[in-house]
């Protein structure tokens, strides 16, 4: 306990009472003795230095101890230390258990911010299995729970985009008799695995995709050093099939590394604006000398410029309409029409529903989330139309449908891969449907059933293929 302070004003020290009486004494004995005055000035001197050092000690004792700084404490159930876990970017939870073989019986009894935003958890003490289910991650929370082991796992979410998460397991000191506790904390570790995963398909990619070109170039260059070499008209026509193969070969690298990029980010949502109606219009006007040489006229039917402001990357939706209007012109007729089509206000159902009744349909990409409306952009084309079989595989990578690999349709295979992947990061969805021309089997069988039908159905059938790519609307633009 620290002395208590005293007053030095009230101090009267013993010495000074002491001097003042032998002074008195004296002057009564001897009035008249000159001596008394150098005893009287010895006496005061001794009672001054005694009372000063009195007065140092005094201070001394009195004086209070200097404060000491306050230890900053974070108690393990204080709210600061919640505060703390809360403010942590990285999932964190407090797992409690009772029972070993109750499997159903470990609940959530702290999260963060982070972890009731990624695991969708409500409300307190909620089931865990409610809301991580995979059994890796469960059984290393158990054996934190009763078996006091540290652990950590590896393990993916699915859905329209994967994430991929590191977990680790603790068990947390508690009394005795009391429910036991882990901690689990979850680290998103899907930029680093899909970085690895980018590496290696593009490696994979385009050593197979490559190798063709390659391939043909080195022919190509052994022939021309061989006997056509004095050939003019051969080594004319080697150069131009060469310079087609090194454009082909650009083209790869170029939409493998676009392909790349977009898959990378595919799990960061956009957060710019698009207008989707002028990234139409710009698509049109940049295709329109093309589709001229080819005799193939473009059309567009929607709202006007400005109309229509998405939650979006534009020139990631730029690219959507490019590649889906290129797909478009490459397999258009002479003399037909593309058509581009931007709808608003539209559900679900009728964003996915097909025009013709008869049109063979498949829904390539789903979104994870349903909205209110959606906003679709339609490009059709009146070519050969693709076949029912086909379907499924379009957005596959280097995919191209049988019959339509050769001449002046030669492309990469990537462009609806593309596609389907931007409008993955979007949270929207793809559809095609297409009405093709029957195939010789089609045609014998058909024969067979319905004999009288198969000249009809040959001659009057109208093929086309549209693809229909459709994208979150922020708000209904129509009362």
């Amino acid at each position: 306990m620290a002395n208590r302070p005293k007053k030095i004003r009230g101090y009267f020290p013993l010495s000074v009472a002491t001097g003042i009486i032998i002074l008195i004494v004296l002057a009564i004995i001897a009035p008249n003795a000159p001596w008394l005055i150098w005893v009287a000035l010895t006496v005061l001197g001794v009672c001054a230095f005694a009372m000063n050092r009195d007065i140092r000690k005094a201070q001394q004792v009195t004086a209070p101890a200097p404060a000491l700084p306050e230890p900053v404490r974070v108690q393990p159930e204080g709210p600061s230390f919640q505060e703390v876990l809360r403010a942590i970017p990285d999932p964190v939870m407090v797992v409690s258990g009772v029972e070993p073989n109750d499997i159903a019986g470990r609940w959530v009894v702290f999260a963060n911010t982070a972890a009731r935003e990624e695991f969708h958890i409500t409300g307190e003490n909620g089931l865990l299995v409610s809301s991580v289910r995979n059994p890796e991650v469960l059984e290393a929370v158990d054996e934190a729970l009763f078996g006091n082991i540290r652990r950590d796992t590896v393990f993916e979410t699915s859905g329209a985009q994967d994430k991929f998460w590191r977990a680790w397991t603790s068990p947390l000191p508690v009394a005795e008799g009391a429910r036991k506790l882990a901690l689990l904390v979850v680290r998103d570790e899907t930029d680093i695995r899909r970085i690895e995963r980018m590496r290696a398909d593009f490696l994979a990619n385009a050593s197979h995709e490559l190798r063709t070109p390659l391939a043909s170039l080195t022919g190509f260059i052994e022939t021309l050093r061989g006997h056509a070499k004095d050939d003019l008209k051969a080594r004319d026509k080697f150069l131009n099939i060469m310079a087609a193969q090194a454009e082909r070969m650009g083209r790869l690298i170029h939409d493998l590394l676009s392909l790349s990029r977009i898959e990378m980010n595919e799990h960061v949502p956009p957060s710019g604006e698009a207008d989707l109606s002028l990234a139409a219009r710009d698509v049109m006007d940049s295709l329109s000398i093309l589709a001229q040489e080819k005799g193939v006229t473009l059309t567009f039917t929607g709202p006007a410029p400005g109309a229509i402001s998405l939650v979006a990357d534009r020139d990631q939706i730029l690219q959507v309409v490019q590649n889906l209007s290129d797909n478009a012109l490459k397999y258009a007729p002479p003399g037909s029409e593309i058509e581009l089509e931007i709808l608003t206000d539209r559900t679900l159902e009728q964003a996915i529903a097909a025009r013709d009744p008869a049109a063979a349909k498949l829904v390539l990409l789903r979104p994870d989330r349903r909205d209110d409306f959606y906003t679709v952009i339609r490009v059709k084309d009146h070519g050969p139309g693709i076949r029912r079989e086909y379907l499924p595989r379009l957005a596959e990578r280097f995919y191209r449908v049988e019959g339509q690999k050769s001449g002046d349709k030669l492309g990469t295979g990537l462009g609806l891969a593309i596609v389907k992947h931007i409008i993955n990061r979007h949270r929207g969805g793809l559809v095609v449907e297409s009405i093709a021309r029957p195939s010789t089997t089609d045609r014998e069988l058909l024969a067979y059933d319905l004999p009288d039908k198969v000249a009809a159905v040959s001659d009057d059938l109208t093929t086309y293929t549209a693809f229909s790519a459709y994208f979150p609307q922020p708000r209904r633009l129509k009362a």
